[in-house]
């Protein structure tokens, strides 16, 4: 079992950089080959596409497995990669990245269950908090990294070095995990999982909170590299430092709020993360001068808030569901991709009427202040 768990970190760690390389840049890849305003279109369509894959988890795994399912969409990935890295034509390059983009949720399901398989209910969060920490670390060394690949390769080194790291990942699933026992995946039908959302106000109040997380974080993906490099006027090398700043919250905060969400809950630190996440988003708008540790620091004190309501979110759903409830699973996981559906839409709408590209922020913090609204709410387990 302990050998077990140690792969599947493994796995998640090198599954991230990859994912961690490429977020940031995708968009600015994307706005080579279609317009700047498109791109967020190109978010909201794979997303919608995700979302209804998702649904169909239960039934992928119970006919491949764990495993088998995380060789298929890891070969995928990788293959996806390869595009992205050699193509230089949009017909290509869209449909690869949207491939890329798809798949990445179904990966990031699929460690999910192998964790929650694996891990006992009494100590969740700090199983949790220990893997968000790994995973943090990626996120870290890939910012710190980028910027000089991308300054003496551009694009093309970033996608190729992700695809080394994603090869790893389908080298270990095929190597490892051999005698790894499937459960019966349930298989609910949506209208019923909803349903099941629905009457269960812990599971749904918990999704919408996540929810709220990811369409920070989806802000921030689609739009916070764009300011900070043309409106701001950062290099991608100045990026990358201020990012891997920015990240390092979730390395040394994940663990230890996992563990403390196992002695005391996550309500009260909840609500000190929306806290954190709310006022530096609202903070953003006003910085004008192109200052790399302002902008740290401001990002910074976001992502120690991201990680509280992170490694919170995560701790309470899990306490609530088992490794069967696939479609429960899937359905916050979801998440994801709906937070590229609602987050480029809600942008879009706001860049047609707001003055100033900034402002977007003012949008997004009154967003967390919802998300914060909920948390108070929540009943609180321990």
């Amino acid at each position: 079992m302990k050998k077990y768990i140690r792969i599947i970190y493994l796995a998640g760690f090198l599954f991230t950089i990859p994912l961690a390389l490429t977020s940031y840049i995708n968009s600015s890849l994307l706005e080579q080959y279609i317009h700047q305003d498109y791109v967020g279109l190109l978010y909201v369509s794979g997303s919608i596409v995700a979302i209804l894959g998702m649904l169909r988890m239960p039934n992928i795994l119970n006919r491949f497995g764990l495993r088998k399912s995380a060789i298929i969409f890891s070969s995928i990935s990788f293959l996806s990669l390869i595009f992205l890295s050699f193509s230089k034509i949009a017909i290509l390059v869209v449909p690869a990245f949207l491939i890329y983009f798809i798949v990445n949720f179904f990966l990031t399901a699929i460690i999910d269950i192998f964790i929650e398989d694996l891990s006992s209910k009494h100590d969740i969060g700090t199983f949790r908090g220990l893997y968000l920490s790994l995973v943090s670390i990626s996120w870290v060394l890939s910012q710190v990294i980028s910027g000089s690949i991308i300054a003496k390769s551009s694009f093309l080194g970033i996608y190729l070095f992700s695809g080394l790291f994603i090869l790893l990942v389908l080298v270990l699933f095929i190597t490892n995990l051999h005698n790894f026992v499937d459960l019966k995946y349930k298989k609910v039908a949506v209208k019923n999982t909803l349903i099941r959302v629905w009457k269960n106000k812990d599971i749904l109040k918990i999704y919408l909170i996540n929810l709220n997380l990811r369409l920070f974080y989806s802000w921030m993906i689609i739009y916070m590299t764009l300011y900070l490099h043309e409106n701001i006027g950062f290099s991608f090398s100045e990026i990358g430092t201020i990012y891997a700043i920015m990240l390092t919250p979730f390395v040394f905060l994940s663990y230890p709020l996992g563990h403390l969400s196992d002695k005391m809950g996550e309500k009260k630190m909840l609500i000190y993360g929306f806290v954190f996440i709310t006022f530096a988003t609202l903070v953003i708008p006003f910085i004008e001068s192109k200052t790399i540790w302002l902008f740290a620091l401001v990002l910074f004190i976001s992502r120690i808030g991201a990680a509280t309501i992170e490694v919170m979110s995560e701790s309470y759903f899990f306490k609530n569901i088992t490794e069967e409830d696939v479609d429960e699973i899937a359905f916050f996981r979801n998440t994801g991709p709906m937070s590229f559906i609602i987050g480029p839409a809600l942008a879009t709408i706001s860049i047609i009427y707001i003055p100033d590209f900034s402002y977007i922020f003012f949008l997004l913090g009154v967003i967390l202040l919802v998300g914060m609204l909920i948390a108070f709410r929540l009943r609180d387990i321990k």
